[in-house]
C-alpha cells in the first residue's frame, strides 16, 4: 500500500513545485497507511484505495505549500476530521507549530497516538471551533479547513484564530467559485480581503485553495454560536 502511494506522490509533488526529503514522502506514507487502517475500526473517510489517498488527501493537502511559505509560522487546522491537510503539512514543513482542532474526541485520541508513532509533532484539541477561540483568538498566522462547511459559514469560524496579517485558507472542490461569490459580505465584516484562487485538477476534479488575507481585526461579536452561524450566514 505505501509503495503505491509513494510512487504517486513522487509523480505529483513536481506538478506543485514541491521538493520533499524521500524520509519525508516516507513520513506521509506511513500516515496514510495509518488512516486506511484506522478506517476499518473508525469512520474517518470514504477514501481508501492508496492511489486515491495520495492524491486526494495527500496531495490535496500539500496543495497550501504552493501558496504559502509556512515556515516560521503557527496554523490552526479547524475541524481537521482525519487530519487533513494538517498532519501532511506538518510533516513537509516540520519547522511550522500545526494546531489540530475537532469537536470529535475519538479523532483526536487517535491522532494523539499516531502522531508520536511516526515522529510527528502537532498539538491535538479536542473543541468545537467557535468554543476553542475564546482563549486562542487572534493567535495563529493561518487557519486552513477542508471540507468542514459552506464558505460563508466556514469563514466565520477560521477569520478569529488570525492575527492581522495572517491568512485563512480553504480547501474546495468544484463549488469553490460560486461559494467565494457569496462571501463578499461576510469577508468586509470579518476583516479579511481575497489574496488568491488557485486550482489544481486532480484526476479531471477540480481542487481549488482560497486564500484570504487579514487585513483588520475580527469584531468580537465573530463567531457567533453554531446553530445562529448556519442558521443565517454572513
Amino acid at each position: 500500500m505505501e509503495n503505491i502511494m509513494k510512487q504517486t506522490l513522487l509523480q505529483g509533488l513536481p506538478e506543485l513545485k514541491l521538493a520533499l526529503s524521500e524520509e519525508q514522502v516516507d513520513t506521509l506514507c506511513a500516515f496514510g497507511a495509518a488512516v486506511v487502517r484506522q478506517n476499518q475500526v473508525m469512520n474517518l473517510t470514504a477514501i481508501t484505495e492508496p492511489v486515491q489517498v495520495a492524491k486526494l488527501h495527500l496531495l490535496d493537502s500539500l496543495s497550501v505549500l504552493s501558496a504559502l511559505d509556512l515556515r516560521g509560522k503557527k496554523l490552526i487546522d479547524v475541524g481537521c476530521g482525519a487530519g487533513f491537510p494538517g498532519v501532511p503539512l506538518a510533516i513537509a514543513c516540520p519547522e511550522a507549530q500545526v494546531t489540530l482542532l475537532d469537536s470529535l474526541g475519538k479523532r483526536i485520541t487517535w491522532l494523539k497516538e499516531i502522531l508520536p508513532q511516526l515522529g510527528i509533532q502537532a498539538e491535538c484539541v479536542t473543541a468545537r471551533a467557535e468554543e476553542a477561540v475564546a482563549s486562542r483568538r487572534e493567535s495563529y498566522d493561518i487557519a486552513t479547513s477542508r471540507a468542514v462547511a459552506r464558505l460563508n459559514i466556514l469563514l466565520e469560524l477560521l477569520a478569529p484564530y488570525v492575527k492581522v496579517g495572517g491568512a485563512v485558507v480553504a480547501l474546495k472542490g468544484s463549488a469553490a467559485k460560486e461559494e467565494l461569490g457569496e462571501c463578499g459580505d461576510a469577508m468586509k465584516k470579518l476583516g479579511l480581503r481575497q489574496e488568491a484562487f488557485l486550482e489544481f485538477p486532480v484526476d479531471g476534479a477540480s481542487h481549488a485553495l482560497i486564500v484570504l488575507r487579514k487585513v483588520a481585526p475580527t469584531p468580537k461579536a465573530y463567531p457567533r454560536r453554531y446553530a445562529k452561524i448556519k442558521q443565517s450566514p454572513l
